[in-house]
C-alpha cells in the first residue's frame, strides 16, 4: 500500500530544475541565464511568455519580465514577499514558492495577477491566511497549502475562489474546521486534508462544492464517521480514511455514493461496521473499479460482521490487504481472514 493512491499527487507541482531545463531544450526554447536582478535565475523566452525558475535566491527576484507566465523560487531562504513583488507582471500563470520560510503573504500580493492559475506554497512556515488574499484570484484553479504551520482555518481565507479545483492543505496542524470554510469553492473537484490533527469534521463542511471527486482524509484523529458528511457530495470517487482512529461508521455514511470507487479504511480501530452500510458500494450495484482496503482494524468476527463480510466476498476481486484483513476478537476467531468466514452468514 505505499504508494497505489497517490496518483495526481499535488507534490508533482513543484518543478525539478534539471527536467525543466531538458524540456526548454527538447522544445527549442531560447533561454537566458541572467539579467540585472535576477542573477540566480534561469529565463526561458518563448511565443508564449517568459518563464523564470530562480533556485536559492536570498531575496525576491526583481524587475520580473513584464511577459511573466511561470515563476519559480523554490529551496531558498525566503521569509517574507514585498507586497509589491509581483507588479509588472500581469501575465503570470503559474507561481511555484515551495520550500521556502514564508511565514506570512502580503494581503494585497496577488493583486496584480488576477489571471493567476496555480499557486504552490508547499513547505514554508505558513501560520495563516490573510482575509482578502484571494479577492482578486476568481482565475486560480490549483492552491497548494500543504505542509505549513497551519492550525485554525478562517472560513474567510478562501473567499474569492471561484474556479478553485484543487486544494491542498495536507501535513499542517489543523484541528477544527469552519463549517462554510469551502462555502464558495463551487468547482472543487479535489480536497487534501490528510496529515493534520483533525478529530472532528463539522457536518456541513462539504455543501459548498458540487462535484467533488476527491477527498482524502487520512492521517488524521477522526473517531466517527456520520451519516451527514459524505451526503453533499454523490459524485465523490475517491476516498480515503485510512490512519484515523474510526470506531464507528454510520450506517448511513454512504448512502447516495453511487460513484465511489475508491475507498481506504484501512489502519483504524473498527471492530465492526452496521448492517447495510455498504448496500450502495460495489456488486451487485457496481464495480469499485479502483479498489477498497478495510485491513488492520480489530474487526469482532461475530454475528454483526456478517453484512460486511458477505459483501467481502462479493467484491473480493477488488480488495487491497486481504490477508491483512483478519480478526482479532472472539478469541477462538483471531487471527482468521476475514474473506474465510462465508460461514458466518448461517450464524
Amino acid at each position: 500500500m505505499a504508494s497505489w493512491w497517490q496518483q495526481g499527487s499535488p507534490q508533482s507541482l513543484n518543478p525539478c530544475l534539471p527536467r525543466t531545463l531538458l524540456l526548454l531544450a527538447l522544445l527549442g526554447i531560447s533561454a537566458e541565464s541572467s539579467v540585472s536582478g535576477l542573477k540566480e535565475c534561469l529565463i526561458a523566452q518563448s511565443a508564449r511568455g517568459s518563464t523564470v525558475s530562480c533556485h536559492g535566491p536570498t531575496e525576491f527576484p526583481r524587475p520580473l519580465p513584464a511577459d511573466t507566465v511561470h515563476l519559480s523560487v523554490e529551496f531558498s531562504n525566503l521569509t517574507q514577499l514585498p507586497a509589491t513583488a509581483l507588479q509588472g507582471c500581469p501575465r503570470l500563470r503559474e507561481l511555484h514558492l515551495s520550500s521556502n520560510r514564508l511565514q506570512a503573504l502580503p494581503p494585497g500580493l496577488l493583486a496584480p495577477v488576477p489571471g493567476l492559475r496555480v499557486l504552490d506554497l508547499t513547505r514554508n512556515a505558513l501560520h495563516g491566511l490573510a482575509p482578502g488574499l484571494f479577492r482578486a484570484s476568481g482565475a486560480l484553479r490549483t492552491l497548494v497549502l500543504r505542509e505549513n504551520q497551519l492550525r485554525a482555518a478562517s472560513e474567510r481565507w478562501l473567499w474569492g475562489l471561484r474556479a478553485l479545483g484543487h486544494l491542498d492543505l495536507a501535513g499542517n496542524r489543523l484541528r477544527s474546521l469552519p463549517a462554510r470554510l469551502l462555502a464558495g469553492l463551487h468547482a472543487l473537484h479535489t480536497l487534501d486534508l490528510g496529515d493534520n490533527l483533525l478529530e472532528t469534521l463539522p457536518a456541513g463542511l462539504l455543501r459548498g462544492p458540487r462535484r467533488l471527486q476527491r477527498l482524502h482524509l487520512e492521517g488524521n484523529r477522526l473517531q466517527r464517521l456520520g451519516d451527514g458528511l459524505l451526503a453533499p457530495q454523490p459524485f465523490l470517487s475517491v476516498l480515503f480514511l485510512n490512519d484515523n482512529q474510526l470506531t464507528t461508521v454510520e450506517a448511513g455514511a454512504f448512502r447516495g455514493l453511487r460513484q465511489l470507487d475508491m475507498l481506504d479504511l484501512s489502519n483504524n480501530s473498527l471492530t465492526s461496521t452496521p448492517p447495510g452500510l455498504w448496500a450502495s458500494l460495489g456488486r451487485p450495484a457496481r464495480d469499485m473499479q479502483e479498489g477498497f482496503d478495510v485491513s488492520h482494524n480489530p474487526w469482532v468476527c461475530d454475528r454483526v460482521l456478517a453484512d460486511l463480510c458477505r459483501w467481502l466476498d462479493a467484491n473480493r476481486h477488488k480488495m487491497f490487504s486481504q490477508n491483512d484483513t483478519r480478526c482479532a476478537e472472539p478469541e477462538a476467531m483471531r487471527g482468521r481472514r476475514l474473506l474465510d468466514l462465508a460461514e458466518l452468514r448461517s450464524l
